[in-house]
């Protein structure tokens, strides 16, 4: 079994999905008490949140760089960098180290094209949705991003930022997720993509009409095949 090296805490919400995922899915493929071997650097959220909020993007991915380095140096032998977000300096990361970096929307588009998709609505913090880093990677595999409209764009970062990262999670915002997901699927899309991984600690398949693309989900599975190859 690899050693899968995390670059985490952004938030710890979502990485402590990533870790339970993670060893549920090689316990359940190898059986018995199986778990899975993890190096995990968790990260202070708020340090790279000043980094988000001032667009100081080189100095974010010099720093997640140096973390990926350290964990290759510590025995990982692969990385998965626990965020969609982040996925924007992902190029820093791969240079920084020898090791294979699992990319977040390779898993995802695998799986969009599985279902015979090419049109998605993307949720996701207001970085992801609205920069070209993540819908060019997807337009690379076949498939168009959609987005909410701005208003719908602010609702879906603000519910991020000021409640899924501190684990608040409410069946207010779970509802306007809801009218968000409809909006997209009257305006074209074929499925939505959970674009950020704490979204998935507030909304699920049944809060959707078409199909769902969990990122954590599918980006986890897609580490726990290469580690037990």
């Amino acid at each position: 079994m690899r050693i899968i090296g995390m670059l985490g805490g952004m938030s710890w919400e979502s990485t402590a999905e990533y870790y339970r995922l993670t060893n549920e899915l090689v316990r359940d493929q190898l059986g018995g008490v199986h778990s899975a071997r993890i190096l995990l650097d968790s990260m202070d959220f708020a340090d790279m949140e000043q980094l988000q909020s001032a667009g100081r993007w080189q100095e974010a991915g010099e720093l997640l760089a140096a973390k990926a380095s350290a964990l290759e140096s510590a025995g990982a032998q692969m990385l998965v960098l626990c965020t969609n977000t982040m996925h924007v300096v992902v190029d820093a990361i791969e240079q920084a180290v020898t090791i294979p970096v699992l990319h977040i929307l390779d898993a995802t588009s695998a799986r969009v094209r599985q279902e015979g998709l090419s049109r998605v609505g993307v949720l996701g913090t207001a970085f992801t949705m609205e920069q070209d880093f993540y819908r060019d990677r997807l337009a690379a595999g076949g498939i168009q991003a959609i987005v909410p409209e701005p208003q719908d764009r602010a609702t879906v970062h603000r519910i991020i930022y000021e409640e899924l990262v501190r684990g608040v999670v409410t069946e207010a915002s779970r509802a306007r997720y809801r009218a968000i997901i409809d909006r997209l699927v009257a305006g074209g899309a074929e499925g939505i993509v959970l674009g950020c991984t704490e979204i998935e600690l507030l909304v699920s398949a049944e809060d959707s009409s078409v199909p769902v693309f969990p990122t954590t989900r599918l980006h986890v599975e897609a580490a726990v095949e290469m580690a037990l190859t």
